[in-house]
């Protein structure tokens, strides 16, 4: 690592990182673009992405999913702020959820939300900046990292990060953080795996990189890695502008102001549609710290809180919409984090003090959808230092989504996560990750490739099983079904006529009951 006059890397980085719009784009033509090429170095597969939404502050998880079968026993520890029975989103007949959450309570109804009830860690701490680090580390209570767990996932798939990129191969940033400044969750060991923009709508400007000789000092080294590290970010910010310019957004649902989360997701969205590699993004929303004022006295179902929930709904819904109408839906998966849950006691100023565990939602079109786990038992007499019992790690679900959602091998699961986690079903087609696959299963490279008329696609199936041989465009779009039936144990061979294909590069996805494997293919002109 370089240092010099107090400043390292990481320093330097933290203090600089780039700020790019996401809504506002120039006449830039796409750089780099080689999908053939990035789509067979990437590992693990490359069309899967994950949007992290921190609802920032300690989401009451209480007032968002109701336990509806302890009723009783929670009116009795917050009979000023709870929600009204008779105005929940039911979900079952034990189950319900904030009144703002209607969006929700359609993608559950769909298969699209898994609601994960009561995350946290083992001896959860209550302090907003320790319990944000251990989520955002992946750390034991007591344990205190300097990377995080989406930081040390991105250096499997960006090895020697950021020497050599971007490149022709890799031509776009790791993950985009909407923000000032990336948080610890993205960063890895000498650097952060990313870089941030400043907000979905104002434009900042990318520094420079310098032209004269640096002198051979530390200090010189020191001003060359600066200059090396401007030079990447302003590629990068051109990457990002030229992908905003590449795409439109579809929906209608996006609020029209005052949503902030809805305008980073319309963003996101933009950046997805218009090509951009990049498997990682975060946004976040502000506010969840509610101690006072959750609620209106006038009515519960309003106030601080319920304003949160009808942002993050619409928000996500809108999202959703937009990607099922890009095409994108099956490609992009999403998940909620927040510190920690709030106390099951009530307090005297209608809100809520810090708690530990909560529920998480994941959801989108690829997620297997429902409840996980049972509501909290609500103690008759509720003392203040009352909180809900843990039922799952949260780094169960990181270490799920990374297997199952990104197709990270057991080796690197293993450095990303530092132990072992139980996988939760989370994913309804989990990747199988390459080199993963049981003995004598995958899809083998197509032949001829790239091709004119026609390739032979060949692929090995080890036991009787539903199989589907689909092609995509690198959009997720669904091109062609090429097989889609129960095949016997064996070898099997399927050609593919390029038709009506336009020109240029298709995945190529097997799907083996519920495992997956995909290759890219190319169209010549």
């Amino acid at each position: 690592m370089l240092k010099g006059n107090g400043m390292d890397r990481r320093d330097f980085l933290k203090l600089t990182s780039a700020a790019v719009p996401l809504a506002a784009a120039g006449p830039v033509a796409r750089a780099y673009a080689s999908p053939l090429a990035s789509l067979a170095a990437m590992a693990p597969p490359s069309d899967r992405v994950l949007v992290v939404i921190r609802l920032d502050g300690g989401n009451d998880g209480l007032n968002t999913v109701l336990p509806l079968d302890q009723y009783a026993n929670l009116a009795k520890a917050r009979a000023n702020i709870l929600i009204p029975e008779a105005k929940a989103v039911k979900l079952n007949a034990a189950t319900g959820l904030h009144p703002s959450l209607a969006g929700f309570g359609k993608m559950f109804a769909d298969g699209r939300l898994r609601i994960i009830q009561a995350v946290g860690y083992p001896n959860h701490n209550q302090s907003h900046f320790r319990s944000t680090d251990i989520w955002f580390s992946g750390s034991e209570y007591n344990q205190i990292l300097s990377t995080g767990w989406l930081g040390r996932y991105l250096e499997t798939v960006y090895p020697n990060y950021p020497d050599g990129y971007p490149s022709k191969d890799f031509p776009d940033p790791p993950a985009v953080q909407v923000g000032s400044s990336l948080y610890t969750l993205l960063q890895g060991a000498e650097v952060p795996m990313g870089m941030a923009v400043a907000s979905a709508t104002s434009i900042y400007s990318l520094v420079p990189a310098g032209t004269d000789i640096a002198p051979k000092t530390p200090a010189g080294h020191e001003l060359e890695f600066i200059r090396q590290m401007a030079t990447e970010t302003q590629k990068y910010g051109e990457s990002l502008k030229a992908a905003v310019a590449a795409a439109t957004n579809k929906s209608t649902l996006y609020p029209a102001t005052g949503n902030k989360l809805s305008d980073q997701l319309k963003g996101v969205a933009r950046l997805i549609a218009g090509g951009l590699q990049t498997k990682v993004y975060v946004v976040s929303l502000r506010g969840f710290d509610t101690h006072a004022n959750q609620v209106l006295a006038a009515d519960v179902t309003t106030g601080g809180h319920a304003n949160l929930l009808t942002q993050l709904n619409d928000a996500i819904v809108a999202f959703q919409d937009d990607l099922k109408l890009l095409g994108l839906e099956n490609r992009v998966l999403g998940m909620t984090m927040s510190e920690f849950g709030r106390r099951i006691l009530s307090n005297a100023s209608l809100g809520t003090d810090h708690g530990t565990s909560a529920p998480l939602f994941v959801w989108g079109a690829g997620v297997s959808g429902g409840l996980l786990g049972v509501n909290p038992t609500i103690p008759a007499a509720v003392t203040v230092k009352d909180n809900i019992p843990m039922q799952y790690d949260y780094r169960s679900i990181y270490a799920t989504l990374l297997r199952d959602w990104l197709g990270v091998g057991a080796a690197d699961l293993a450095k990303v996560m530092l132990k072992d986690f139980p996988f939760l079903p989370l994913v309804g087609t989990p990747i199988v990750p390459r080199g993963e696959a049981a003995a004598g299963e995958g899809l083998e490279p197509n032949f001829p490739n790239p091709f004119r008329g026609a390739t032979t696609l060949r692929y090995r199936v080890p036991s009787g099983e539903r199989v589907r041989l689909r092609i995509f465009d690198t959009r997720g779009g669904l091109v062609r079904v090429v097989v889609d039936g129960f095949h016997a144990p064996g070898s099997y061979a399927r050609t593919l006529e390029a038709g009506r294909m336009a020109p240029g590069t298709y995945i190529c996805r097997l799907e083996v009951g519920e495992r997956s494997f995909q290759r890219p293919l190319e169209v010549m002109r």
